[in-house]
């Protein structure tokens, strides 16, 4: 017999730079298979997002055939984009236009921190009532059976009459034209959206006065 042969019945060692190399290569691997999935998928998830923001807008502002996208430029509401500016980095809300071109009501978009992850909401919004004209839940982790019946349409449809502020109230125990009633066992989602709405308001509210001051109906 070979003088050479192993007959100890134990597995070869492996070199640690050898061990080292390959989790190495086996990690870039995977690293660049994400990143070409990620490019490869990132026009689609785009389009899908944007597509649901156009249905949204429209539905939280019952009577708008269109909107306009209006940007935040220098404190300032404008439907212009300025030279080289990046949309995606500037605060903007939509007005939803009407048959007649007049305004049925904006659009908010807005965030906040739920029970499990941050909530991203739109509203519709009339500055003449003042009040909600719709709501709709764009992006939701929270949790199934219980945080998510935030996006149930029988509790969105009361925020088609609300009076602004809002003030979150028991489930049942509405009485004034701002109570927002919260859910049963998703008490924190459901305030959390009542909390954003108001929060976006006292942002937006001063905005939206002075665009409309400005000679936009």
């Amino acid at each position: 017999m070979s003088g050479d042969t192993n007959t100890t019945g134990t597995a070869p060692k492996v070199s640690s730079l050898r061990l080292l190399s390959t989790m190495g290569g086996a990690g870039a691997l995977a690293g660049l298979l994400i990143v070409l999935v990620y490019q490869f998928t990132l026009p689609t998830v785009l389009a899908n997002r944007a597509a649901r923001l156009e249905t949204a807008i429209l539905q939280v502002v019952p009577g708008s055939t269109r909107y306009d996208t209006l940007y935040v430029v220098d404190g300032a509401l404008t439907d212009t984009l300025p030279p080289g500016a990046d949309a995606r980095k500037l605060e903007k809300v939509y007005r939803g236009v009407n048959e007649a071109g007049g305004t049925a009501g904006f659009a908010i978009p807005t965030s906040q921190p739920g029970f499990q992850d941050v909530i991203d909401i739109i509203f519709g919004f009339d500055p003449d009532k003042p009040g909600t004209l719709g709501l709709a839940i764009l992006s939701s982790r929270e949790t199934p059976g219980l945080g998510d019946k935030i996006e149930a349409p029988k509790w969105l449809e009361q925020f088609t009459t609300l009076t602004t502020p809002l003030t979150a109230v028991k489930a049942g125990a509405a009485q004034n034209p701002g109570d927002a009633q919260m859910i049963t066992g998703a008490t924190i989602s459901s305030r959390t959206v009542i909390g954003a709405i108001n929060k976006a308001l006292e942002r937006w509210t001063p905005i939206l006065a002075a665009y409309r001051a400005g000679g936009t109906s």
